[in-house]
């Protein structure tokens, strides 16, 4: 008789998977953090699925690929992501560049079509935010079936084409999936004279406290893309070990805002922050009577007609959010301060860009480790290289 699979550590036999359950699942990491001094020590007690391991004071595992970069990762943990221990492979010519590659992507990605319900959530300071969810779903998955809550870039919604496809993907693993679309994304309602900012968690914990009211016997995941991976990071890390999430996965995180500002403005990105300012500026176009005769720091021709993310940010998002500039704004909002204080498992995939990559995560991974080590939270980073 073959023997039965091995379960995956990820699931969780109780909703809330916290710290103290990531510590029932790796002993070992848990006795270390009591034992040792360095953050990047690791007891292996076994073999990662076949592959060496190195159990040495200072050395981490032996990862299967290049590609692979761990930090503050249990190998008991990884062990249940067979697809992690795959090389990354570029699809020819295609991506062989990474503009090349988000262009072709932009234009040439197919839209799925999908029935979506819409569900108007108000804020607790009266504004309102959408969750569209999978029109049926209520009749074809069971009440415990896992749900997956997606957060889009900056200006994006259910009606991007990257959402919808991961939306499909979760849908046909009988995943749950509701995508928040932030105020005025996505057309979604605005109410007052304030949008959304990578700062603000408000909305984001509000809709994890519905969801989780709505299906309180199912594990529910997030997922965040670009400005809403920082968001999400910033949450998983203001909720501490209190994070009723079981578990989340950041993607193309600017982490440093400060860092991803600067090069916003360097060579081709500029066409990235045009495009980006361009959808800004119609959301704002929309809603624009109700930031008409505003006082105090606002400067409202200067979001409307704004050439940048950055010249938006400072005639509107940063006053809406009380930061004394659009720098001050930048970095206390990154979510780079927030990552040592994640308590839950947490993928983060990122484009590993030489000497930018290093510039934005020499302070988060010595933080990370350090953290990561004494509670036995897990922090996966995935990278791929680009040109």
């Amino acid at each position: 008789m073959a023997a039965p699979p091995t379960p995956s550590p990820l699931v969780a036999t109780t909703r809330h998977f916290v710290a103290p359950r990531l510590r029932s699942l790796l002993p070992a990491a848990a006795a270390m953090s009591s034992t040792s001094s360095n953050p990047l020590s690791s007891s292996i007690p076994a073999p990662w699925n076949g592959l060496p391991v190195s159990g040495g004071a200072g050395e981490q595992p032996v990862l299967p690929h290049e590609s692979l970069e761990v930090a503050g990762a249990r190998c008991g943990l990884l062990a249940g992501f067979d697809s992690l221990r795959r090389p990354y492979r570029a699809f020819p010519v295609v991506a062989s560049n990474r503009h090349v590659e988000t262009i072709f992507a932009a234009f040439a990605r197919s839209l799925p079509a999908v029935a979506l319900r819409r569900e108007c959530l108000r804020t607790l300071d009266d504004g309102a935010v959408a969750l569209d969810w999978v029109s049926g779903d209520d009749r074809v998955l069971p009440r415990d079936a896992p749900v997956l809550i997606l957060l889009p870039g900056l200006t994006g919604g259910s009606d991007d084409t990257y959402v919808r496809h991961m939306l499909l993907r979760a849908r046909s693993k009988g995943w749950r999936v509701v995508v928040f679309n932030s105020r005025g994304c996505a057309h979604s309602p605005v109410t007052t004279a304030k949008f959304y900012s990578a700062s603000f968690t408000g909305d984001l914990r509000q809709v994890v406290d519905h969801v989780l009211g709505r299906y309180p016997q199912s594990n529910v995941y997030a997922v965040g893309w670009s400005l809403g991976a920082n968001i999400l990071v910033r949450y998983l890390g203001e909720e501490t070990d209190k994070c009723v999430l079981s578990g989340a996965v950041s993607l193309c995180n600017p982490f440093n805002l400060v860092i991803a500002d600067e090069d916003f403005h360097k060579g081709f990105n500029n066409v990235y922050d045009r495009a980006l300012a361009r959808a800004l500026r119609n959301i704002f176009k929309k809603h624009a009577l109700l930031f008409e005769g505003l006082e105090g720091e606002y400067n409202i021709p200067k979001a409307a007609n704004a050439r940048s993310v950055r010249d938006f940010d400072e005639g509107l998002t940063r006053v809406s959010f009380g930061f004394k500039s659009v720098d001050d704004y930048y970095s206390n909002s990154s979510s780079s301060d927030s990552i040592k204080n994640v308590s839950i498992p947490l993928l983060c995939i990122q484009v590993k860009l030489l000497v930018l990559f290093s510039m934005l995560f020499s302070h988060t991974f010595f933080s990370l480790n350090t953290f990561s080590h004494t509670l036995g939270t897990t922090v996966i980073l995935l990278l791929r290289e680009t040109y």
